[in-house]
C-alpha cells in the first residue's frame, strides 16, 4: 500500500508515521486490496486534526478526527477507518445464501418415449 503523509502547519514526525503505519497495516489485514492511503495532519491554534483516507478499489474510506493532541486525533481517525473496514467486510460476506439445487436422477423410464434419443 502506498502511504502519503502531509503536514499542514506542522511537521510529520517519525512517531506519527509509525502510529499511522501500524493502524493502516491492521486495516489492510481486514480489507484486502487497499491500494493507497493519505494521512493529513493539520494544526490550528489549539486544535489538532487528523484526516485519513484509504482507497479500496473504487471506494474510499474517509475519517476526520479532532483533538487537543495529534496522537489522539490520529488514533481516533484510524479507529474510525477500521470500523468502516469491518462494516464493508461484513457487507461483502453477508449475502443471501441459497442451498445448492439437488439434481434429480432421470431414468429412461421417466422419459417420454417420443423424446428418448437413446
Amino acid at each position: 500500500m502506498i502511504i502519503e503523509y502531509t503536514g499542514r502547519q506542522t511537521v510529520v514526525t517519525q512517531k506519527y508515521k509509525d502510529q499511522a503505519g501500524a493502524g493502516l497495516r491492521a486495516i489492510e489485514k481486514i480489507v484486502s486490496g487497499a491500494t493507497s492511503a493519505k494521512v493529513i495532519l493539520t494544526v490550528d491554534k489549539y486544535r489538532m486534526i487528523a484526516d485519513v483516507t484509504v482507497k479500496v478499489g473504487s471506494q474510499s474510506m474517509v475519517a476526520t478526527c479532532e483533538s487537543s493532541e495529534m496522537m489522539t486525533a490520529l488514533r481516533d481517525a484510524l479507529a474510525t477507518i477500521e470500523q468502516q473496514a469491518v462494516r464493508q467486510r461484513q457487507k461483502e460476506t453477508k449475502g443471501v445464501r441459497r442451498p445448492r439445487p439437488i439434481e434429480k436422477e432421470m431414468s429412461l423410464d421417466a422419459l417420454d418415449p417420443n423424446q428418448a434419443s437413446v
